[in-house]
């Protein structure tokens, strides 16, 4: 609770932050900055080029107005940002583009908000010495060992040729004409330069590789919540084919396997990480949850019978429908089999353990997807009956 004296981890008291959160609009940014303020004393300067998502935040009344700051900023190109870095204790950098149909189509997009914008970021915090969260992903792993084993190997479900390791696992991408690794590529380069600027200059930081964190306002459903055009990661697609009734698109089979955490018990482990530096300095931590494992066709699966009972409507008579990769994603396209995150470091280091099973957190997401979904399209039809 807010006010209340905070420990960390060791009994001692916490010290009390202003936090640069990058990328403080977003997803991420917006139930990071709930918990920020209803549970701690810590003041965010929250930049972004969009605030839609902490809008709630911002209005007046609330106990905590002094405590946070947006900034409409673009980070490619204003200088105030070194400014706002130069006033704060930590910096969380959640800023990216994380869009997987972008990958194939905006490559150079992707590198550079990845890699080149992020660079100053880096920088100005090895040069004013504050600490630095930096937030990349678990595509930086690309494919697993065993994915090039046949197919029939017994070694194929051996975890160790699978399970993915942060201070073990290799970084194994596909040719470069798969521009689909742009995106991992950028982003684990932007890591060897923050690992690069502990071990010379000294940077204080902590590496987030996120496992498909899940829950209300992320991604976008295309025209309601995000831009009428684009393709969001699979979770938001399967929500978006079911709020408008559409059979769900399974591209190569839904083989692939993945797991997904809840955004609440994600936040929960990024809160150790900011107040408990001592435990979380030079470490990369994997934040996922391994038991919430499946492939992509049958999260298809579940997320239908989930939504049939938060919508109350019947199961669909064709409930998915086959995709090629091309078809989907355009050329170049490629993916990994597997990504299963092993949790020994972060449980170790910070004692953090996922608790939120898959049905519930879908069921969680779904009943706001529904929601947002149904209030939407109301107000589209009051403003259509308006005009007329």
């Amino acid at each position: 609770m807010a006010g209340a004296v905070r420990v960390d981890l060791d009994g001692f008291p916490v010290q009390t932050l202003t936090i640069c959160m990058i990328g403080g609009g977003g997803f991420i940014g917006s139930h990071l900055c709930e918990k920020l303020m209803s549970e701690t004393e810590h003041t965010v300067l929250a930049i972004d080029v969009y605030s839609d998502k902490i809008q709630h935040l911002l209005e007046p009344g609330h106990p905590w107005n002094s405590r946070i700051e947006f900034h409409r900023i673009n980070i490619k190109n204003d200088p105030r940002l070194e400014g706002l870095i130069k006033l704060s204790d930590l910096v969380i950098n959640l800023a990216a583009i994380c869009t997987p149909a972008d990958y194939n189509t905006r490559p150079l997009d992707t590198i550079y908000s990845n890699f080149t914008d992020a660079l100053p970021v880096v920088r100005y915090c090895s040069d004013n010495g504050k600490r630095l969260i930096h937030f990349s992903t678990c595509e930086v792993y690309g494919k697993t060992v065993g994915s090039f084993l046949p197919k029939d190997h017994p070694l194929r479900q051996d975890p160790a040729f699978y399970v993915l390791k942060e201070d073990e696992s290799p970084c194994i991408f596909g040719s470069i004409e798969k521009q689909r690794w742009s995106y991992a590529c950028a982003k684990q380069l932007i890591e060897r330069v923050i690992y690069a600027e502990g071990a010379e200059n000294g940077l204080e930081f902590t590496i987030v590789r996120p496992f498909n964190w899940i829950g209300p306002r992320m991604d976008f459903i295309p025209g309601v919540d995000g831009p009428s055009e684009g393709v969001p990661r699979v979770l938001a697609c399967f929500s978006n084919n079911l709020l408008r009734g559409e059979p769900l698109k399974l591209v190569d089979g839904g083989v692939s396997q993945r797991t997904f955490v809840y955004i609440k018990d994600a936040i929960d482990a990024v809160m150790l990480m900011i107040e408990n530096p001592n435990r979380a300095n030079g470490h990369i931590f994997n934040v996922g949850n391994p038991n919430n494992e499946v492939t992509v066709r049958e999260l298809a699966e579940l997320m239908s019978e989930v939504y049939c009972q938060v919508s109350g409507k019947p199961m669909p008579e064709v409930p998915t429908i086959d995709v090629s990769s091309k078809e989907f994603y355009g050329e170049g396209y490629d993916d990994s089999d597997k990504r299963i995150p092993d949790m020994t470091i972060i449980k170790k280091q910070l004692g953090w353990e996922p608790q939120t099973s898959l049905p519930d957190l879908l069921h969680t997401t779904l009943t706001y997807q529904h929601r947002t979904y149904a209030n939407a399209v109301k107000q589209a039809m009051a403003k259509s009956t308006a005009s007329h």
